[in-house]
């Protein structure tokens, strides 16, 4: 699985709550055109319970995606892991789809899956998952959090990704955070 470059999301499952925060930047090449994107967003509606989705990489891949995965989010009446195993079923087999670069974050109050470009559905064991260029550096400043402090998951969340972004020139510490719990 590769990196893609122009985002950080990290998702942090601590206790009962679950925190989703995601950086601001865009780029193209070595520009940035944009401080305050949204790749962070809330969906699932309030009569199925609550699903934050983060993503990373082309945009217009990563917009399809959430789009997809939003419609199978309804077929699948919020059920998380069968909407996430339909998505990545259309995302390995349909031609289309199989050209998007981009990867997802999904989570409910229960589960957090990452959904990967070439059609895995990861779930991580210790409750962290990251995406994007500075996606290593937000996880691992979340595991030392999570090993050493106190704090609730949205504020690891959202101090990781504050983290990433003064070591990743691909980051910034304009930061939208979604929180279930």
């Amino acid at each position: 699985m590769h990196s893609m470059e122009g985002t950080t999301i990290i998702c942090v499952k601590r206790g009962d709550c679950v925190a989703m925060a995601g950086d601001g930047q865009v780029t193209l090449g070595s520009q940035v055109v944009k401080m305050t994107a949204r790749k962070v967003r809330r969906i699932g509606g309030k009569a199925r319970g609550d699903v934050i989705a983060g993503f990373a990489g082309s945009t217009a891949d990563a917009m399809t995606l959430l789009e997809r995965f939003e419609k199978q989010l309804d077929e699948h009446q919020g059920n998380l892991l069968r909407a996430a195993g339909a998505l990545m079923k259309d995302w390995r087999t349909d031609k289309y789809l199989r050209r998007l670069e981009a990867m997802m974050i999904v989570a409910d109050k229960n589960d957090v899956f990452l959904l990967s470009g070439a059609g895995d559905i990861l779930e991580p064991e210790n409750g962290v998952a990251a995406i994007g260029s500075g996606g290593a550096f937000a996880q691992a400043a979340a595991f030392a959090m999570l090993d050493n402090t106190g704090l609730s998951a949205a504020e690891i969340a959202r101090k990781s990704i504050e983290i990433a972004s003064r070591i990743c020139i691909y980051t910034n510490d304009s930061i939208i955070l979604e929180e279930i719990g």
